[in-house]
């Protein structure tokens, strides 16, 4: 058996890759180059096994013939002039224990290599579920078509805003996990729509909802009861994806209420990034009728008990994105740190959007724009 490692030299710099490789000796199919010609593997075994044995043939010819793939048997003697011809030299033949040291070193390279790829940080099955699990979850609660915006109170950007226009379908109902429409659908009113009703209601995959719309004129942001309807719809879906974090279903309700009421503002922020544009500094949501400028917009969490199962919780998950940025991202050392950052970042937008609410909560004619779950939410921040 001819081994592979003793035949092929460099290519030469001038070796055009778009040409077609053909044998010099044969017309055959080449496979690089051999002994400083382009051959194919069966004239560069012959070659090699010519110059070892330094075999000596006669052509039974006129010594002329033309060698082809399917003659290239025929005339041992024209086969090897013609390697000669085209450049091969017996110079580059490697001795049987330099083709032995060429193995070896090819097998070390190979087993580094090997080791090299096993010493990669991997996640582990837990991890990759857990990741699995996570954007399946932001799938089920992001719709990145946004056809449920059509639902909400329509966008009015300026002029007076009437009592019907901003009370009317203040809240609403997500069929099921899987659609999670929004719609305005008028219930009796009895079952008041909180946050913890949400959660149960999340628990046992249905929503529902009651709307008031009594005529009124009134006066206020103009945009406040579309962006009142969005944050609320909003919340659902955050509250749809916490559900799903491994490990979230197992804190107190009394936990994942406080969570959610301190967070929430900041996972819809997150959230809005994947429609944000900062070539025009604006959110598109669908038409161009849901396209938002910023100017449209004006274990530390309070309310915390069981600290420790939060905490476990949080480094359970922190866990896992290290091991997938050290997986995905193995120069990205520092892309850990400024993500945390960016959590930095979040919670100073989340105090500026309490500011914010205090001034409009403190203001009946806006407040009364607002839904109940946003109220009930973002209430908490009023002091």
């Amino acid at each position: 058996m001819e081994s592979a490692v003793s035949t092929s030299t460099q290519v030469p710099d001038e070796f055009d890759r778009n040409v077609p490789r053909i044998c010099g000796v044969c017309g055959d199919k080449a496979t690089g180059f051999h002994f400083n010609a382009m051959t194919c593997e069966g004239c560069k075994g012959f070659f090699r096994r010519s110059m070892k044995r330094k075999a000596s043939f006669t052509c039974p010819f006129n010594g002329s013939c033309t060698i082809t793939k399917d003659n290239r048997r025929h005339c041992q003697a024209c086969r090897l002039k013609r390697c000669l011809d085209i450049g091969m030299m017996k110079e580059f033949i490697l001795t049987d224990e330099e083709v032995q040291r060429k193995k070896e070193l090819i097998q070390r390279r190979k087993d580094e290599e090997a080791q090299k790829e096993a010493q990669k940080p991997r996640l582990s099955e837990e991890q990759r579920s857990i990741i699995d699990t996570l954007v399946d979850a932001h799938h089920k609660t992001y719709d990145d078509s946004y056809s449920d915006f059509s639902r909400f109170r329509p966008p009015v950007r300026e002029g007076p805003v009437t009592r019907s226009a901003s009370r009317a379908a203040s809240l609403h109902s997500l069929s099921d996990a899987s659609s999670d429409s929004f719609s305005h659908s008028p219930e009796s009113g009895d079952r008041k729509m909180n946050l913890s009703n949400l959660l149960m209601m999340y628990q046992e995959q249905g929503l529902s909802s009651s709307p008031d719309s009594k005529e009124d004129e009134g006066t206020g942001l103009s945009m406040l009861p579309h962006l009142a309807d969005l944050v609320s719809y909003s919340i659902q879906k955050v509250i749809g994806f916490a559900k799903m974090i491994p490990g979230f279903r197992e804190l107190t309700a009394e936990d994942q209420i406080a969570l959610l009421k301190s967070s929430a503002i900041e996972v819809i922020m997150l959230r809005s990034n994947q429609s944000f544009s900062l070539e025009d500094m604006s959110w598109s949501c669908g038409g161009p009728e849901f396209k938002y400028c910023v100017n449209d917009v004006t274990k530390d969490r309070p309310g915390v008990q069981d600290h420790e199962r939060v905490e476990a919780l949080q480094d359970r998950l922190s866990e896992v994105l290290q091991a997938y940025i050290r997986a995905h991202h193995p120069g990205g050392r520092l892309l850990y740190a400024k993500m945390i950052q960016k959590l930095a970042d979040l919670r100073s937008l989340n105090e500026e959007h309490s500011k914010q609410y205090r001034s409009l909560s403190f203001q009946p004619e806006h407040s009364m724009q607002l839904t109940p779950l946003v109220l009930e939410v973002f209430g908490g921040q009023v002091t």
